[in-house]
Order: structure tokens, then C-alpha cells, then sequence
């Protein structure tokens, strides 16, 4: 394939952005860039996409999702709102994933991949809980990713909150998913080893999962989202939430650790001493009222920070924007979180960590040899865009409707806004049917804890 007359941002390192230039695509990768004119030439055979001046670049990558949550939409918390995030938890999410079952947990995923593919978001690391269809729960969600056309990272979530018996279920979906993928790898499939929260795990629960999992494999886990996950870590080992894991000997450069919103200047020390991963849900943490995380300074301390959602909507340009403003706001400095820090979690970090998962493919950029996972957006600037302003473009001028054409491993998934790959009104649809039946047992589950 020979995608001519774009205009590239090539997110290399330094950026460029390369105005009339085409893409010569070989099988799942990226041969060659050059202008329009030199590779129409050399290519004459190439069957040809014409981008028509569009901007092409790599796919978006979201470092932290919870595709389980799509069912909460629009669904009514039964009492008094939730005053604090442990009564979110116990009152929204706790109940909702014990109420998921196994159609459920397909569609939950369906749903956000479509959702992913039209908002140009071509990776995603997800983590899964759904207490009631544990066994072959990764399974389900691998396929839809598959069918998707995406890429996925997948991971089922270990905690204690229901009991030893699913505690162990969940260690093993972890360990049969991992092995299903070494035994039979997948070009766009990945996993890791899901943990909930320090809060939600006893100590022999956590060497359980150290014990259990593959040498090599990381975990993926929340950590210091809220206060009350550092109060209980002090209350049962007197250490905080960090220091804990890193006994257990769950941190290290294959472990993402999500939010960290509470953590002290020590425990930032020893996320950057073990190479840890950091992911940031700016949305996220303003709607769960959690606090502000300390990512610049984590950044300027050499921590791996990056950008998820949560399980917010696939459009990771509005995560942007939501992390310069969130920042600004909280310090009452305009000053602060820059776009260059934007785009250093965004883009780089995230592919960095995306790459760890996928070392074959050559995620985040458009080169010889990277994957070619790519995005056309139909952005007309009406004021110079270069290299150095790009992140004000994408924050004060990018919108997700923008995007037209999403591609993945050189497989087009969505062209001129048309789905490809996935039946975005056969999914909406059987969705529609599922959610009175899985808000219906959601209520049951509530009124259990109310």
C-alpha cells in the first residue's frame, strides 16, 4: 500500500512533520517515507491511498482502561451520591463487576473498541474484573480485540474483596491467559498480571501472585488513588502502599502502576529505583474527586509517566487536554504542565511502554521499519504547524471527530469514518439489549452494601 499526499507527523524523536510526503506500507510494517512524487515513482504498482493533505501520524496508545466499566454509563447509583471514592467503589464499580457475566464481558469490550477505532486509539492496556465469569473472561475480551483489528494488552484483576476462592480463580485466569499467548503468540496480543489495589490484597494473597506469575511478567495495579488506599497499607504492614509492593516484589520495569496520586517523595524514589511504570488518568481522578498526582515531578525525578483513561472514552486527545489544564488549575499557575510534558507522556512514554509489550513491532512513530498503525485526521490549520507548536495544535485545535481512517498492523480498520472491521449497530444494539439485565442485577448487587 502507498499512502501518498499526507502530511506526516512522523513523532520520531526529534518530531518531524513532513508536508506532501507519502508512506510505502510492506505487509504489517512501514518500508519507506519519502515525498509523494519519489515513491509514486518508485512504487507505480502500489495499490494507492490518497490521505488528500490530511495529517497521518501513529495511532493514539492508551497506557491504563477498564473496558468492563462500559455498562456504567447513563446508570443510576441507588441513595445519597457517593461522598468519597471508597464509596464509589463500594457503591458503583464492586457491584457492577459482579454483575457482569460472560456475554456481558464480550460486549463491554466490543463496545470500546469501537469507540477506540473511531477515535484513532490503536493501543490499549487494559485491566478486567468481573468476580461472577472469571474463567475464560481474557479469552473473551482477546477475541474481540482481535476481531477489532487493534491492539490489546490484557490482564484479569486479583483481589481479595471476594473471597479466597475468586481471589485464586483470578491468579489462575492471569496464568492460563499468559501461557495460552506464549504457547501461541499473537502479532496485536499481549498480557500482564492484574492486581486491584494494595487495599484489596493481603500479603499472602500478593506473594500468591508474585509466586504465580511467569518469570518475566510485570503487573498492572492501583496504587495511592485515593488516601485510603496509604491508611490501609500503614494499618497492615506499616509501610506505605509502595514500599508494601515493593517487599512483595511486585515493582519493577515490567509493572505499570496506575495513578499514584498520594504517593510521598519516597515512594517516588523507589518507583523511579525500580523502573516502575507510572499511568495518569487525569479525567478520571477530577471526576472521582481523588486529588492532582505529582506527575511533574515525578517526571523531573526520571519516572516512566504515562497517559490512560480509566475507562473514560477512547479519545486520548481530550486526556490531553484534560492533563494541561487539570495541572494549571490545581497549582494556580498557568505555568505549569506544559504541552511539552503533555506530549512526553502521550506520545513517547506511552509508546516506549507499549513497545515493551509489543518488542517486534515498533510502535509511536512513523520510520522505516515501525509498525504501521496509523491515523488520518482531517485538521485544517488556520495558523502555521510545526514540530515545536504541535502540541498547542492538538490541544486547542484536534478534536476525535477529526479522525477519518484508522489502521492497524497496515490493516485499515476504519476508512472515510466507516467501521471495517467491527458492526458498530449490531454491537450497539445487542449492548442495548444486555444492560437491563446487567443494571437489573447491578441493583441487586447494591442494595446488598446499602
Amino acid at each position: 500500500m502507498l499512502i501518498t499526499n499526507a502530511n506526516i507527523i512522523t513523532w520520531e524523536s526529534p518530531n518531524r512533520v513532513l508536508e506532501n510526503h507519502a508512506i510505502y506500507i510492506e505487509g504489517d510494517h512501514i518500508k519507506e517515507v519519502g515525498t509523494t512524487r519519489s515513491l509514486s515513482a518508485k512504487y507505480p504498482k502500489a495499490k494507492a491511498t490518497d490521505a488528500n493533505g490530511q495529517y497521518v501520524m501513529p495511532g493514539g496508545i492508551c497506557s491504563h482502561t477498564h473496558f468492563y466499566g462500559a455498562f456504567a454509563r447513563g446508570m443510576a447509583i441507588p441513595g445519597p451520591a457517593p461522598k468519597d471514592f471508597p464509596e464509589i467503589l463500594k457503591k458503583l464499580w464492586w457491584p457492577l463487576d459482579r454483575s457482569l457475566d460472560t456475554e456481558a464481558v464480550r460486549y463491554s469490550a466490543l463496545v470500546c473498541l469501537v469507540d477506540a477505532i473511531k477515535h484513532g486509539t490503536t493501543t490499549l492496556i487494559d485491566h478486567h474484573a468481573s468476580p461472577n465469569a472469571i474463567d475464560g473472561s481474557l479469552d473473551q475480551i482477546a477475541d474481540a480485540v482481535d476481531k477489532s483489528g487493534l491492539r490489546g494488552v490484557l490482564c484479569y484483576e486479583v483481589t481479595d474483596r471476594d473471597g479466597l476462592e475468586k481471589a485464586n480463580s483470578g491468579i489462575n485466569e492471569n496464568v492460563r491467559f499468559l501461557k495460552r499467548l506464549a504457547a501461541n503468540p499473537h502479532p496485536r496480543l499481549a498480557g500482564t498480571f492484574g492486581l486491584h489495589a494494595s487495599l484489596t490484597l493481603s500479603g499472602i494473597t500478593l506473594q500468591a501472585c508474585r509466586a504465580a506469575a511467569p518469570e518475566g511478567t510485570g503487573f498492572h495495579i492501583h496504587t495511592a488513588e485515593h488516601e485510603s488506599d496509604e491508611y490501609d497499607s500503614l494499618a497492615k504492614s506499616d509501610m506505605r502502599v509502595i514500599d508494601r509492593l515493593q517487599k512483595h516484589g511486585i515493582l519493577g520495569p515490567n509493572t505499570i502502576a496506575a495513578h499514584g496520586v498520594h504517593f510521598d517523595v519516597r515512594e517516588m524514589e523507589i518507583l523511579k529505583e525500580t523502573g516502575t511504570w507510572l499511568s495518569h488518568q487525569p479525567r478520571s481522578n477530577m471526576n472521582n474527586a481523588v486529588g492532582v498526582a505529582q506527575v511533574e515531578s515525578m517526571m523531573r525525578l526520571g519516572i516512566k509517566v504515562c497517559l490512560g483513561n480509566d475507562g473514560f472514552t477512547n479519545s486520548m486527545w481530550d486526556e490531553w487536554k484534560a492533563a494541561y489544564l487539570m495541572h494549571k488549575i490545581e497549582n494556580r499557575d498557568p505555568r505549569r504542565m506544559g504541552g511539552y510534558d503533555v506530549q512526553q507522556m502521550a506520545i513517547y512514554n506511552n509508546a516506549a511502554l507499549a513497545n515493551m509489550f509489543f518488542p517486534s513491532a515498533s510502535l509511536g512513530q512513523i520510520a522505516p521499519g515501525a509498525a504501521a498503525d496509523l491515523i488520518f485526521v482531517d485538521y485544517r490549520p488556520f495558523t502555521p504547524l510545526t514540530d515545536g507548536n504541535l502540541p498547542w495544535h492538538i490541544i486547542f485545535g484536534f478534536q476525535q471527530s477529526m479522525v477519518t481512517t484508522t489502521m492497524v498492523a497496515g490493516k485499515i480498520l476504519m476508512k472515510d469514518r466507516k467501521l471495517l472491521t467491527l458492526d458498530e449497530e449490531e454491537i450497539a444494539a445487542r449492548a442495548m439489549e444486555i444492560a437491563p439485565r446487567i443494571w437489573k442485577k447491578y441493583q441487586e448487587e447494591v442494595e446488598k452494601v446499602l
